[in-house]
């Protein structure tokens, strides 16, 4: 794959990314399967992109999607945890945080 390439499936791999970013900051489940779907795809038509020798534009994409990538992986744990945090409360599960009732 040339550079030009890789370099044109990195830039709408940030597009996605970001689109993704504005899915999970107002919970748009239609949007987030978009995107994963589209990011699954531009992953397998990455694959043959050599990482031997990537150009130093490629490089400075690859980073910026990784960056991209890392705060939406967090956005998404995140989000995970507080939804884990409000079914255990609603539970009553032990380890949740209780206000003591005082009689």
């Amino acid at each position: 794959m040339s550079s030009a390439m890789t370099a044109e499936h990195l830039r709408q791999m940030i597009a996605v990314l970001e689109a993704e970013r504005q899915a999970l900051a107002t919970l748009d489940l239609d949007a987030l399967l978009a995107t994963a779907q589209r990011k699954q795809g531009l992953c397998a038509e990455l694959e043959p992109a050599s990482p031997a020798a990537p150009d130093a534009e490629c490089r400075a994409l690859a980073e910026n999607a990784r960056a991209l990538n890392e705060v939406n992986r967090r956005v998404r744990n995140l989000l995970a945890a507080q939804v884990s945090a409000r079914i255990d409360a609603l539970v009553d599960r032990p380890g949740t945080y209780r206000v003591a009732r005082v009689a």
